[in-house]
């Protein structure tokens, strides 16, 4: 299979939206940035690369990833330095990744070529819009099945595209999370591990019946024992009991979270004890129950560190201790701000100046 790099085509804006645009009141994932970065696979090949103004794109409703869901897609933020330089984080994480999804879906390999020569000049050419402070530029990978039939096979031809959009925090406030006792979101031997579209629409209707009851979002548990933790529907998660980081093992059901990896090797370049293990809703009901419990927290590239404040387990809310005394998940979260945006040393070689 051939995996030859195109010619990058750029084909610039004439006017920037930049200006129009009211930076304390951007929605997450509502603005898009001036341009895309469009690329292409037929005949076994990568056939065309270019930037364009970002805008719609024309399918045909027989487009295959419509009908048998070959989709996968990526999220990673670029960020400004505190002298104005745009960085990228762990980006070669998010391709590694992203070809491992696309190989679970019958997908062929994304060019290395195509994706960081792609990606490094879409941010240099956008890099304007980049928020200063707290905010990021979050990037968007998506890969789909582009053939015009139907039929169920892999697909011959696709689509790789990458859009960005500048934001804030995705959430304001800690976030109050319910169990999911009636529903699973993976199963061993399915794609849990991959970040595929069709496993965010199949928790979908457990989301918004957690948002009916007043909670943020759900945790799910295995679809074997409906016992063992396993993520949120946005994010991998974490919890502190009695000074140990505790955190559900990598057991192919998981998404590899890459802020995750990063959080828990901060945690232990910090000296903090981590344990990736099976964790059973029941251990963490006890902890509470003990007083042991310390803090709960999601990790994700679009959530960062997000607190948790309550857990709903079978109809009892497991209320947590107020943020500010959040002292690990505040800690770690700040050293990686601070490693995403070079206002400290990089041991890891993490971040890029693009």
């Amino acid at each position: 299979m051939s995996t030859l790099t195109p010619h990058l085509s750029v084909e610039k804006v004439t006017h920037s939206r930049l200006n129009e645009l009211n930076g304390d009141q951007v929605a997450f994932g509502k603005v898009f940035s001036d341009h895309m970065f469009v690329a292409s696979y037929e005949n076994g090949s990568w056939q065309e690369a270019k930037i364009v103004p970002y805008g719609r794109i024309e399918m045909a409703p027989s487009l295959s990833a419509l009908h048998y869901g070959q989709a996968v897609f990526e999220g990673m933020k670029a960020y400004r330095s505190q002298a104005g330089e745009p960085l990228l984080f762990r980006q070669d994480a998010n391709f590694e990744r992203i070809n491992l999804s696309a190989q679970r879906l019958c997908m062929p390999p994304i060019s290395k070529e195509v994706f960081m020569s792609g990606l490094m000049e879409l941010i240099r050419l956008d890099a304007n819009w980049i928020p200063s402070g707290e905010g990021s530029l979050y990037i968007r990978p998506i890969y789909f099945a582009a053939d015009e039939l139907i039929g169920l096979k892999p697909s011959d031809s696709y689509k790789f595209f990458i859009i960005t959009c500048p934001v804030g925090a995705y959430y304001s406030q800690p976030v109050k999370l319910i169990v999911s006792d009636q529903y699973v979101r993976a199963c061993e031997g399915g794609t849990g591990a991959a970040k595929v579209a069709g496993n965010y629409a199949a928790s979908l209707l457990a989301d918004q019946e957690a948002k009916a009851k007043g909670y943020d979002n759900v945790i799910w548990l295995d679809a074997i024992h409906h016992k063992y933790i396993e993520e949120c529907g946005t994010m991998n998660l974490a919890f502190v009991i009695d000074n140990v980081v505790v955190t559900p093992k990598l057991t192919g059901t998981i998404l590899n979270g890459i802020t995750r990896n990063s959080v828990l090797t901060l945690f232990r370049d910090m000296g903090v004890t981590v344990e990736e293990r099976l964790v059973s809703i029941d251990e963490i009901a006890e902890a509470y129950d003990r007083g042991i419990l310390m803090e709960a927290f999601g990790m994700g590239t679009a959530a960062t560190i997000a607190p948790i404040s309550t857990i709903n387990y079978q109809g009892r809310d497991l209320t947590l201790p107020t943020v500010a005394e959040f002292k690990y998940s505040h800690a770690v979260g700040q050293k990686l701000e601070d490693i995403k945006t070079a206002k400290c040393e990089d041991s890891h070689g993490w971040v890029v100046r693009v």
